[in-house]
């Protein structure tokens, strides 16, 4: 293990110093950067309502980056290497076995072959066209389904190959993706394990046992494993990813400027390997329990495929209003493999005539409703976005806390001021929350609709070229309706849950004076 960690740092090393010694006529071409962002937080409901009898927590956690770039008129190049921790989570003097966090954020190569604006290029049939290939993040639009996660520390990326088209102001993007659990000899199929698990995991009499391979355990809200009970450590449709995986992925991307208004499409289709409910028995002393769950070893895959479009104009005397619109329908199955028929939109108006400006608007993603029934999943995935930039910085809905089941409606107001050197923002976001379709408590009664209202202030500084600090505060007025959405116990919960975090981040250029 030390021996693999040795080499990663020896590889970052390696291009630091060979970065240096380089001639000045290279510097243009290569660049250097890190980031060192450390984020202190004090939890009293973050995600999700806190039990009454718990009590507030604090940690501070810390992201590292080394972005090596090289760029030239044939092929782009990046790799982006990173550590994420919590400081304590290793012992000041650590074993062999205490494991490690070191791992390849990005590595990609952006080979192109038409470019117009290049005369080196003999023939270029296209404006601009290139193969990107690698581990990369995928970033469109305002990245509501398709974003880097920047807000969390371990970030969102994809192992993926992208066509890249630009043709007379259209923008073209092809991409798809095919995951596999291992590249061993023998190997029965390509059955993919979607799930990140821990090493151990809970047997039925509460017992740690061995998580056993290819399973992805069932727990009751005790921790142990069971019969019946959400798969373990996923909480669908928590932006699909964060722990369960897709076995393969497929999107076409379109977009064109038409004056000062984008206008963006989207079709992506993703499937997800059938399963099976399994058990293993697990012998402790004179115990036998029992760890049930899925096993992902099933011939075929349930494919979803999501369609829409997105429209963004641009408009007044100084261009100080702008405007958001779109609509987006999922179809064909979800993970599960039941029929699915989902769907979303989005509007709001930013109106900017200074340093100051204000903005509303309203988010609707369908759910189920459990009053009349339906034999559809009716609950609209919001794929692989970015959630926290969207339904509320507590991350309540569709982060890796999941969402409720009977979807969100979500109008907000936002005010903002940015000072005319870019030094200072901060920001006052208000959301008031809503079921999109009619739940039901444990007597068979629909419940109210309205889960509560969020308050969200944030604030940014910039210290100098390299060093900024943010500090963030949420409150958020939940009510009783919100236990339910979280499929929490009637009363169980405080419903005035408060979260703040202080962040430095650091972003120094080691190529530039």
């Amino acid at each position: 293990m030390y021996k693999n960690v040795s080499n990663q740092y020896t590889i970052a090393l390696i291009l630091l110093f060979s970065s240096c010694f380089c001639s000045k006529s290279v510097f243009a071409q290569l660049s250097l950067t890190g980031q060192l962002r450390t984020r202190g937080e004090q939890r009293d409901g973050y995600g999700t309502l806190e039990p009454t009898a718990n009590k507030n927590a604090a940690f501070i956690s810390q992201r590292t980056r080394l972005i090596f770039n090289y760029n030239s008129n044939k092929i782009i190049f990046h790799t982006s290497i990173q550590d994420v921790r919590i400081w304590g989570q290793d012992a000041s003097t650590i074993s062999s076995a205490d494991g490690n966090k070191l791992e390849l954020h990005e590595a990609w190569a952006e080979m192109i072959l038409s470019n117009k604006k290049d005369t080196s290029f003999k023939i270029s049939p296209f404006d601009y066209f290139a193969i990107k290939i690698g581990r990369q993040e995928l970033l469109y639009d305002d990245e509501r389904l398709l974003g880097g996660l920047d807000w969390l520390q371990q970030g969102r990326r994809h192992d993926a190959l992208v066509l890249k088209m630009i043709e007379k102001g259209w923008q073209l993007d092809l991409g798809g993706a095919f995951n596999q659990n291992t590249d061993a000899i023998n190997y029965n199929g390509t059955y993919y394990t979607p799930g990140n698990l821990p090493a151990t995991i809970k047997d039925s009499k509460g017992n740690l046992a061995n998580t056993p391979a290819g399973l992805i355990p069932l727990i009751n809200a005790s921790g142990n494993s069971a019969k019946t009970g959400n798969p373990a450590f996923s909480s669908p449709p928590g932006t699909n990813a964060l722990n369960q995986n897709y076995k393969a992925l497929q999107y076409l991307y379109i977009a064109k400027k038409f004056d000062k208004t984008k206008v963006t499409g989207l079709f992506l289709t993703d499937q997800f390997g059938k399963y099976k409910l399994d058990s293993v028995t697990n012998v402790s002393g004179a115990d036998v329990g029992y760890i049930y769950g899925r096993r992902f070893n099933q011939p075929g895959t349930n494919a979803r495929f999501t369609t829409g479009f997105l429209i963004n104009p641009v408009f007044g005397s100084k261009n100080e209003w702008s405007a958001n619109g779109g609509y987006y329908y999922q179809g064909g199955h979800d993970r599960d493999g039941a029929s699915l028929s989902a769907y979303m939109f989005t509007a709001s108006l930013l109106f900017k005539p200074s340093e100051f400006s204000i903005a509303a608007g309203w988010d609707y993603l369908s759910g189920n409703n459990a009053i009349s029934g339906s034999k559809n999943d009716n609950r609209f995935d919001p794929l692989y976005g970015t959630p926290h930039k969207f339904w509320g910085a507590m991350d309540y809905f569709y982060a890796g806390s999941g969402s409720p089941t009977g979807g969100l409606s979500n109008p907000y107001l936002k005010v903002k001021y940015a000072s005319s050197n870019k030094r200072f923002t901060t920001e006052l976001a208000n959301h008031y929350f809503f079921l999109s379709n009619d739940q039901k408590d444990i007597n068979g009664t629909a419940v109210s609709k309205y889960l509560g209202t969020e308050f969200d202030l944030t604030t940014a500084y910039k210290l100098n070229k390299f060093t900024a600090v943010d500090f963030g505060l949420s409150y958020m007025a939940a009510t009783s309706s919100m236990e339910y959405a979280k499929n929490l116990a009637p009363g169980s919960s405080r419903l005035s849950p408060v979260w703040a975090y202080l962040q430095l981040n650091i972003l120094p250029e080691f190529l530039n004076k």
